[in-house]
């Protein structure tokens, strides 16, 4: 990790964007999670619809595939439904999925409550930032974002 909450030269090249934006490391890396289950609110546990066997996690139900609709689905058990708008609304949880041309899901962010978004960087750190800070060759950009009630 950078010593001043910015990524290390190497891994801010992978997403040109975020370099002109204000973002801010908020963790340490980690191999325990990815940005799906982060996403998610999870900390504890890997999201691979491709082998959801120990140790990583796929919900029930969804088919495993690398596909939006599965990832749609995988997020449906979590109570989120598609949406169209990024702007943050009160009374819901965003969630913003990430994909290649052809529709490979790639990454997934989460909505902060003030309007920003949160991101697990592989198994990087996680980082505060805005959402198009991440679109970039290696993510792609935002195929679909997805909405639930906060529980307030």
């Amino acid at each position: 990790m950078a010593t001043d909450g910015r990524l290390e030269q190497y891994k801010e090249d992978k997403f040109p964007q975020l370099r002109a934006t204000e973002y801010r490391i908020t963790s340490k890396a980690s191999r325990i999670y990815n940005c799906f289950a982060w996403a998610a609110g999870e900390d504890d546990r890997w999201w691979n619809p491709l082998e959801p066997e120990n140790p990583y996690y796929w919900p029930d139900g969804v088919p495993a595939e690398l596909t939006i609709a599965a990832f749609i689905q995988a997020y449906q058990t979590l109570g989120y439904e598609p949406c169209n708008s990024t702007e943050l609304e009160e009374g819901f949880e965003k969630i913003a999925l990430y994909a290649t041309t052809d529709g490979e899901p790639t990454h997934a962010a989460r909505q902060l409550p003030a309007g920003k978004w949160t991101s697990k960087l592989g198994r990087w750190e996680d980082i505060e930032h805005e959402l198009d800070g991440l679109s970039s060759e290696m993510y792609g950009s935002v195929k679909q974002i997805l909405k639930r009630p906060t529980n307030n």
